[in-house]
């Protein structure tokens, strides 16, 4: 018979060892853990201890995220509070930039916002928005993460030459087709926005504060 077969037929046959409980007792295996011989009973408890620490591992990893999520959304709803106490709409741009920084531990934030009403034409945070970024912000439905390659916007930041990996999260009204600005989130570290990582927090940030420019147009 083959091992196939043989797992086959006990799988087929769960009495098997009731009827030969002898044969049970006598079946010896090889611990991976110790090299000494345990019974058959013996290696399925050491593979239940083992599946149990996996799941306490994976218990205790779920709940470390649950605990960073609670507190990612306090920050987000701290955050949103401010923007909606702010009665100056001109002061909207830069609470937002300081307040990412400091709320989320960003080492440098830049925005622009662009189609403003005509009395904020000469803000500084509307300068710089050029025709080929509006068009690359235009064409971002979510927000983009990666190593800085030269984008354009990085101009804004107080230190372009420290901006290794960057988040560029456009801001829209909803189902609106062209964006009304961008923000930039930028840090010295390689890893800290990835390609790889999840959006969902950033898309978050990103129509909060797309609500809280509305009223610049």
């Amino acid at each position: 018979m083959t091992e196939e077969e043989i797992v086959r037929y006990l799988r087929g046959n769960p009495a098997f060892f009731d009827r030969n409980a002898d044969a049970l007792a006598e079946i010896v295996l090889v611990s991976p853990h110790s090299r000494r011989t345990v019974s058959l009973q013996e290696r399925q408890a050491e593979l239940l201890r083992e599946k149990i620490r996996a799941f306490e591992t994976r218990l205790m990893e779920l709940l470390r995220h649950g605990a960073d999520n609670t507190v990612l959304a306090d920050r987000l709803l701290r955050w949103a509070r401010d923007l909606f106490l702010e009665h100056d709409a001109t002061r909207v741009p830069m609470l937002i930039a300081d307040s990412i920084q400091q709320q989320f531990a960003v080492p440098q934030v830049a925005l622009r916002v662009w189609d403003v009403a005509a009395a904020h034409s000469s803000a500084p945070w509307v300068q710089g928005a050029t025709e080929d970024i509006r068009q690359f912000a235009d064409a971002l439905y979510e927000p983009f993460c990666g190593v800085n390659t030269g984008f354009e916007a990085t101009a804004w930041l107080p230190h372009p030459e420290q901006a290794v990996s960057l988040a560029l999260l456009p801001l829209r009204m909803p189902q609106a087709e062209s964006a009304m600005g961008l923000i930039v989130l930028a840090s010295p570290d390689a890893q800290r926005y990835s390609s790889t990582m999840g959006t969902d927090f950033l898309i978050r940030i990103a129509e909060v504060a797309s609500a809280a420019l509305s009223r610049l147009r």
